[in-house]
């Protein structure tokens, strides 16, 4: 008897064991519930499509805010950057100071200079921020054309400057590391029904002329009130917002490849100041002129 009670306690948990395993309920008369599992194929298309979401707008987070800043640039000439509604940007870099180094009486002064310019000014101002790569290739060339100018220089010093800049390189190196840009933007639309030219070209060049006059007026009065606050305000050239560009679109191929040396190489140059004969500046010169005819042709009909 008590043989066949032990096998029958046996056989219940064998039982029980092998129901929880299969999941199905013990009770074979209670209905049994239904697994929803989500397929693999399934679950991995989700977490791809999640992936990719998220991945898509990332490729264009650099370029997006730029664009955004600027939805409808034509052009960029005579140092402003030019939209296709007749309005007018100029950009001016802010060296900013150090604000949080300074006491309090010296922060409050600081913050009524800024705030009684804004106030003076009835036209809006955007401010840019942008950040940069750290590059110190320009010190560390300059140190190094230092040392090696001094004949007199002590064989320690000159170990110790050398150190100093393999111990730069490698620091740069190490790990990204971000300088700020602040740029101020200045917007002006020109008004063409005030305008009055015999001609297209006198027209056109009216048109900027008013705009650069307007803005340059804005960015000197902004230079002249932040300078109270020990910010230096520098109006970008042509240049300067083709560099402003450069960085954006191309801010981790800028650690290497800088703007300065493009600039530098003079491939910003519409000649190159090589020697060259007499029938290729001509040939080139032809060129232009006729690309420039067409273009003409092109806007006439």
């Amino acid at each position: 008897m008590k043989d066949i009670l032990f096998l029958l306690i046996v056989g219940t948990i064998i039982y029980v064991i092998g129901r929880v395993i299969l999941k199905e309920p013990i009770l074979p008369w209670k209905d049994k519930k239904e697994n929803i599992t989500i397929p693999k194929n399934l679950n991995f298309s989700t977490r791809k499509s999640r992936r990719s979401k998220s991945q898509e707008p990332l490729e264009e987070e650099e370029a997006a805010p730029f664009q955004q800043l600027f939805p409808s640039v034509q052009a960029f000439e005579n140092h402003m950057i030019r939209h296709k509604d007749n309005t007018f940007s100029m950009m001016a870099e802010v060296e900013p100071v150090n604000y949080f180094l300074l006491d309090q009486g010296e922060q409050e002064g600081i913050d009524a200079i800024f705030e009684t310019w804004l106030a003076q000014i009835s036209y809006p101002v955007r401010i840019y921020l942008q950040n940069r790569f750290v590059d110190l290739t320009d010190p560390i060339k300059e140190i190094q054309e230092v040392m090696d100018a001094e004949d007199d220089l002590h064989p320690l010093a000159y170990e110790y400057g050398q150190k100093m800049v393999d111990d730069l390189y490698r620091w740069q190196q190490a790990q990204p590391r971000y300088e700020t840009k602040r740029y101020l933007v200045f917007d002006y639309k020109v008004d063409v029904k005030d305008i009055k030219a015999d001609s297209t070209e006198e027209f056109e060049e009216k048109i900027v002329d008013k705009a650069f006059n307007e803005l340059y007026r804005r960015v000197t009065t902004a230079k002249s009130q932040l300078r109270k606050a020990d910010m230096n305000v520098h109006l970008l050239t042509t240049e300067g917002i083709g560099e402003v560009l450069y960085y954006t679109f191309n801010r981790r191929k800028a650690v290497k490849n800088r703007f300065k040396d493009v600039a530098d190489k003079e491939q910003l140059a519409l000649f190159v100041t090589a020697d060259q004969s007499a029938e290729q500046i001509a040939m080139v010169k032809e060129e232009i002129d006729y690309v420039q005819k067409e273009e003409q042709g092109d806007k006439a009909s």
